[in-house]
């Protein structure tokens, strides 16, 4: 793998005032790691920006500063970009020893075809999108490839126990921990509501016409039997043995007895 390289001068301009430098196509930045005092350094917009693209933060880097005769072994440690246009406004570079093993995040990256990705509506679960690595700055890989062609059926997972490392490469994940399986998505279909006629021999729903056989006279607000006269409204029907309102003999010609 090609070494990545930048150069560096010291900066001057601090503060506020590092905003006249990125007009000049200048980036700030800054330096610190063991043994050493966080130092104020400056790089050219354009290397620096495809420095950072090629890197990331996984990537040895071989920093020439102006002054110094040997290069500086460092890693990118933080990276701000403006919201809106996404350039680079500010870089941390971290200096490493190479004789000193170092606790890093490496990327997970899934690579090949699962057979269980063929069936309709399944999906990729990612469990683990970062693996936790100790090792000397020289062996930190910048990404960790993993194969998925094994996972065949839904049944089918890869673990970190799965994954395989170079033998000086300590892993801190638990094994345990899932990275990556295929998962089935229960698709639910948007069918509309129909109304169904009730059953022969089914009571009839509320507002349906009654049942046959039914008598009409005992359902509320229905009209009396052919021949009767509806009451007038909110009366009440006359009680037996008494007369109507109004006088008249009930039905008949008989007149009450008195008691």
């Amino acid at each position: 793998m090609q070494e990545l390289t930048i150069k560096a001068t010291k900066r001057s301009v601090l503060g506020k005032k590092s905003r006249f430098l990125r007009r000049q196509g200048v980036t700030p930045a800054h330096l610190f790691g063991h043994s050493l005092e966080s130092l104020a350094i400056q790089c050219d917009a354009v290397e620096l920006a495809n420095l950072v693209s090629s890197a990331g933060k996984t990537r040895l880097i071989n920093l020439k500063l102006e002054g110094d005769k040997e290069a500086k072994i460092v890693f990118v440690r933080e990276i701000q970009k403006d919201f809106l246009s996404r350039e680079l406004i500010h870089v941390d570079f971290f200096q490493v020893r190479k004789d000193e093993k170092m606790t890093m995040d490496v990327p997970i990256v899934l690579v090949g075809d699962a057979g269980a990705m063929k069936g309709k509506g399944r999906v990729m679960t990612h469990g683990l999108n970062f693996l936790n690595i100790e090792c000397l700055p020289e062996k930190i890989p910048p990404k960790i490839e993993v194969d998925i062609t094994s996972l065949n059926e839904l049944t089918d997972s890869i673990h970190v126990r799965d994954i395989k490392l170079d033998k000086d490469i300590l892993i801190h994940n638990d094994p345990s921990q899932l990275v990556a399986k295929v998962s089935e998505i229960v698709m639910k279909a948007e069918e509309e509501a129909k109304p169904v006629a009730a059953a022969e021999g089914e009571a009839p729903a509320e507002g349906e016409a009654a049942a046959e056989g039914a008598d009409p006279a005992a359902e509320a607000g229905k009209a009396p039997a052919a021949g009767g006269k509806t009451p007038a409204a909110g009366g009440k029907a006359p009680e037996a043995g008494k007369a109507p309102a109004g006088g008249k003999a009930p039905a008949g010609g008989k007149t009450p007895e008195k008691k």
